[in-house]
């Protein structure tokens, strides 16, 4: 068995630990940041993260969506 330590399980759960304490800083950062927004919405609190979570969200219904629409079948190609 490979033992890299990529492929350990208390290396992935360190990982994961480390990705949510940079991710909770990042966000915690826009407290004392001033901002200077174009629109009202965009001097929300964390409105990068909600926004690009939402973003991310409607562009994979929108993909799957599309990918419903356009589907062909398993023979398409068979003569």
């Amino acid at each position: 068995m490979d033992d890299h330590w990529l492929t350990r399980a208390s290396t992935i759960k360190r990982l994961w630990i480390v990705l949510f304490i940079v991710l909770a800083a990042t966000v915690l950062m826009d407290l004392v940041i001033e901002h200077r927004p174009y629109f009202g919405l965009e001097g929300t609190f964390g409105f990068g993260a909600w926004f690009g979570f939402a973003s991310c969200v409607v562009m994979i219904v929108f993909a799957k969506s599309l990918g419903a629409i356009l589907k062909r079948p398993d023979t398409y190609y068979d003569s």
